[in-house]
């Protein structure tokens, strides 16, 4: 969303923007130094004291009334719930965004049918939630985009390896995003020790940080560790936390892997085609819809260790392939991802919703 403000900021000058936000932390930096004005939404604090479902109502229904916009929409799944549930007592019309797969009961989805216009991020997303029953004349497909002047192609400099504090001849394949079993980071340690047997100078870097403190989800980070170790491959692991700095972080990369269970559209597939750097996905959700198998990519089933360590060791042994998917990963960016297409689809539909209302109301 943030890209797309940009874009629209630049380019949409009849749009004005408020946010309905936390107005502590850095999501409310970024819209501040954008300009826009952030109205304070507080969900309350630990899990035992967050607000009701009721009060949640209440507390939006006072922030939207305050801010008096001719539209309202809502930057996830959850948050369309709860437009849509409150779009009744409103005269303004809601849209929504949709970037998850995820099952939802009865009652979420007929919450989610009350907002005018559900943007679903690949087709992908759009087809799963409509077979669970979402209305099919309500939901669009506007896929993600990116920024071709942050994520580009660059000369490697080889100050990941030095940082690192690897030879050059280091391989680095890298997996990006949040460390949990959705990303599938664990099928990417059981793929591991295959590939170093073909690749020995290989490195796997995990970028991304876990942010849930549940008790699976440190014993699933654990895991991985132990994996590595009970390999004897713990020199080959590198775990690098949270980076702000993955726009040039890419070119220092040989491959991407993303061996996730469940993906709606990787915005890592598409940050590392712009980059020109090759990947390896599984075929889930919305991935098929970024990556061309054999053109731009591999794409390997999930959950397949050594459909996922062949892949890679293919590719790592074919310079000349992954020149070429190089080549044809950043092609396809620049005619299919760039972050102006994206924001232009998503006006489009925000202006189709307004002069729909506006018809609506005179007649």
């Amino acid at each position: 969303m943030l890209a797309c403000l940009d874009s629209l900021l630049q380019h949409e000058p009849r749009l004005e923007f408020v946010a309905i936000a936390p107005d502590v932390g850095p999501l409310a930096e970024e819209l501040t130094q954008r300009g826009i004005e952030v109205l304070p939404w507080q969900l309350g604090g630990d899990p035992t004291s967050r607000l009701t479902r009721e009060q949640l109502q209440s507390h939006l229904l006072e922030l939207v009334r305050r801010a008096s916009p001719n539209l309202l929409h809502a930057n996830s799944l959850a948050m369309g719930r709860l437009t849509g549930s409150v779009a009744d007592r409103l005269a303004i019309p809601m849209s929504s965004h949709l970037r998850d797969i995820i099952h939802v009961s009865a009652t979420a989805m007929a919450d989610l049918n009350h907002n005018r216009r559900l943007i679903a991020v690949s087709q992908a997303t759009r087809d799963a939630h409509v077979a669970r029953g979402m209305e099919p004349d309500r939901v669009v497909v506007v896929r993600n985009g990116i920024d071709l002047e942050q994520f580009k192609l660059r000369s490697r400099q080889g100050w990941l390896r030095h940082e690192l504090a690897l030879p050059d001849s280091a391989v680095l394949l890298a997996t990006i995003g949040q460390i949990g079993l959705r990303k599938g980071q664990d099928i990417l340690a059981e793929a591991a020790p295959a590939i170093v047997r073909a690749v020995p100078d290989v490195h796997f870097l995990i970028l991304g940080s876990r942010s849930s403190t549940k008790a699976e989800s440190i014993e699933f980070e654990q895991a991985i560790h132990r994996r590595f170790a009970e390999h004897g491959l713990t020199s080959h692991l590198h775990c690098i936390g949270y980076r702000d700095d993955v726009a040039t972080l890419l070119t220092e990369l040989d491959l991407v892997v993303h061996p996730a269970n469940q993906e709606p559209y990787g915005r890592v597939l598409l940050e590392a085609a712009a980059s020109g750097v090759p990947v390896v996905a599984t075929d889930v959700g919305g991935t098929a819809e970024i990556v061309i198998d054999g053109m731009t990519g591999r794409l390997v089933p999930p959950r397949d260790p050594a459909r996922l360590a062949t892949a890679v060791i293919g590719l790592l042994q074919d310079r000349g392939l992954m020149q070429s998917m190089s080549i044809a990963g950043r092609e396809r960016a620049i005619s299919e991802f760039e972050i102006s297409r994206s924001s232009r689809r998503l006006a489009e539909e925000w202006k189709n919703v307004l002069a729909a209302n506006e018809t609506r109301i005179k007649n």
